[in-house]
C-alpha cells in the first residue's frame, strides 16, 4: 500500500483529462470540452455543478492543456487588491510575452456584484480566460452582465457506475482493494450520493479494515447516510423546485417525500414556509383561499412549537397545499398588468379619480366627475377607472374550480351591471 502524506481525494486527482470521470457530455468530442481540447480555444467559463464531481479537477488540467498560464483564487479568501495583482501581472504576460493567463476562481458565486464586474473588462479585452467554479446555479448568483460573456460547463452528479470506477481507481491506487462485499460496495456508493469526494473519504476510512465489510458493517461505522445539499447551491433549488412542483402536480405523497428530504438536509424551515406561503398564492389563489390561512396558521405554530414537533405543522401545509384546487388566474393576472405597465407607455389616472384634498386641485376640476359608488344602486356606479387614454382591460380570469366559481360569478355580476349602465348611456345619446 501506497503511503501519502496528503488526503487520498487528492492524492488520486487525475493527471489526464481522460482520467476524469464522469462527465462524459462536457469531454466527448462535439462535447464543451472535447471541442475546446481540439481547436485548442479556451474560453471564459463557469464550471457548474454539485460538490465532488471534478470541477476543480478539470479547471487544472484544463489550464495544463492550454500551455497558458493558470492561476487559482478563492473568493472566499481573495480580496479586491489580490484580484488587481493577478490583473496586473496578466496584462504583463499578455503584452510582453504573448501569453494567456487562465484564472480559476473557486466559489465565484461568493463575491459580491462589485467584485464580479472588476472581471468584464480583463475578460473583455483578452486579459484573461475566466474559470470559475461554483455549486450554486448561475443565473441566481452571477450578475447578469458577466454572466453573459461565460460559456457554462454544466457537471452532473457522478452516477453509480462512475463511482463503481472511482472505487477501482482508489484500489488500484492503494495496491490492493478495500475490502467491501458486493452489498458493501453499492452502500457506499449510496452513501456517496453523486459525490466522487466523499465516496473517496468514506473509502478512506475503510481502509485500514482486514475483514469484509458488508452493508450492515457500513450503516453501523457511518451511522446513517448524509442527505447533503448545499443550502445556498444547486442542491438547495433543486429540492424546493421538486417540493413546490409536486405540490403544483397535488402529488401530496411526492410532495411529503421533497419535504422530508429537505428538512433532512438540514433545510431551514422558515424558508420552506416562506415558499410554501407563495406556492399557496401563486398556485391556488382564490380557487381556495383558506391555503393562505393554513400555511400562516403552520408558520406560527411551527415557531411556538419548533423542532420536530412543529414539522408537522409543515407538513400539514404541504398535505392541504397538494389537495387544494390548482388555479393561477391570480398569479397570471398580477403577471400581465406588470408587463402592460412595463410595456406600454403611461397614462395618468382620469381627472375624476385624482386625489383632491388639495382646493388648488379641487380649482382646477379634479375631482369634479367622481362618482362614489356607494351612493349608487348595488353600490356600483359604472364609471371607468382605467386611464383616458387606455382601452379597459380584462386581466383576471377565474376558472371553475374551487372558490374561484364564486369569484367568477360575482365578475360577470359586476360586468352585466356595466353592460346595463353603459347601454342606458348609449340610449340618453
Amino acid at each position: 500500500m501506497k503511503e501519502t502524506h496528503t488526503p487520498l481525494a487528492d492524492a488520486i486527482r487525475p493527471k489526464n483529462i481522460d482520467d476524469l470521470v464522469g462527465q462524459t457530455d462536457l469531454l466527448s468530442s462535439d462535447g464543451l470540452f472535447g471541442r475546446m481540447i481540439k481547436n485548442k480555444t479556451f474560453k471564459s467559463l463557469i464550471f457548474w455543478g454539485p460538490p465532488g464531481v471534478g470541477k476543480t479537477t478539470a479547471a487544472r488540467l484544463l489550464g495544463d492543456i492550454s500551455e497558458a498560464i493558470y492561476t487559482e483564487v478563492s473568493a472566499i479568501y481573495s480580496t479586491v487588491s489580490e484580484l488587481r495583482k493577478v490583473f496586473s501581472e496578466a496584462k504583463v504576460n499578455k503584452n510582453e510575452h504573448n501569453v494567456k493567463t487562465i484564472l480559476f476562481v473557486d466559489e465565484i458565486h461568493r463575491f459580491n456584484r462589485a467584485q464580479q464586474d472588476s472581471f468584464l473588462p480583463h475578460i473583455e479585452d483578452g486579459t484573461i480566460v475566466l474559470f470559475g467554479a461554483t455549486t450554486e446555479n448561475p443565473s441566481f448568483s452571477l450578475n447578469p452582465a458577466l454572466l453573459s460573456r461565460l460559456a457554462i460547463a454544466e457537471f452532473k452528479r457522478l452516477d453509480r457506475n462512475s463511482l463503481r470506477n472511482l472505487i477501482k481507481k482508489v484500489d488500484a491506487y492503494l495496491g490492493k482493494r478495500i475490502p467491501l462485499t458486493p452489498s458493501g460496495v453499492e452502500a457506499v456508493i449510496s452513501f456517496a450520493d453523486g459525490d466522487g469526494r466523499r465516496l473517496i473519504n468514506i473509502l478512506e476510512e475503510l481502509t485500514t479494515s482486514d475483514k469484509q465489510i458488508d452493508d450492515v458493517q457500513i450503516e453501523k461505522i457511518l451511522q446513517r447516510k448524509v442527505h447533503y445539499h448545499d443550502k445556498s447551491g444547486d442542491g438547495h433549488y433543486n429540492l424546493i423546485s421538486a417540493l413546490h412542483k409536486s405540490i403544483r402536480g397535488s402529488d401530496c405523497d411526492a410532495a411529503l417525500y421533497w419535504l422530508a428530504r429537505l428538512i433532512s438536509a438540514g433545510e431551514d424551515k422558515n424558508y420552506i414556509l416562506r415558499r410554501l406561503t407563495r406556492i399557496a398564492y401563486e398556485d391556488i389563489g382564490l380557487a381556495d383561499y383558506e391555503a393562505v390561512r393554513i400555511c400562516l396558521d403552520s408558520w406560527s405554530a411551527y415557531r411556538k412549537l419548533g423542532s420536530p414537533e412543529g414539522d408537522l405543522a409543515i407538513g400539514q401545509a404541504v398535505v392541504y397545499l397538494s389537495l387544494a384546487p390548482k388555479s393561477i388566474s391570480i398569479y397570471s393576472a398580477f403577471n400581465d398588468a406588470i408587463k402592460i405597465v412595463n410595456t406600454n407607455e403611461t397614462h395618468p389616472p382620469p381627472a375624476s379619480l385624482v386625489n383632491t384634498n388639495n382646493k388648488k386641485i379641487k380649482d382646477l376640476g379634479y375631482g369634479k366627475y367622481y362618482r362614489y359608488d356607494p351612493d349608487f344602486e348595488n353600490s356600483f356606479s359604472g364609471q371607468e377607472f382605467f386611464p383616458d387614454k387606455m382601452n379597459p382591460r380584462s386581466f383576471y380570469k377565474p376558472v371553475e374550480r374551487g372558490f374561484e366559481r364564486e369569484m367568477k360569478k360575482r365578475l360577470e355580476y359586476y360586468s352585466s351591471l356595466r353592460n346595463k349602465i353603459n347601454e342606458k348611456k348609449v340610449k340618453k345619446t
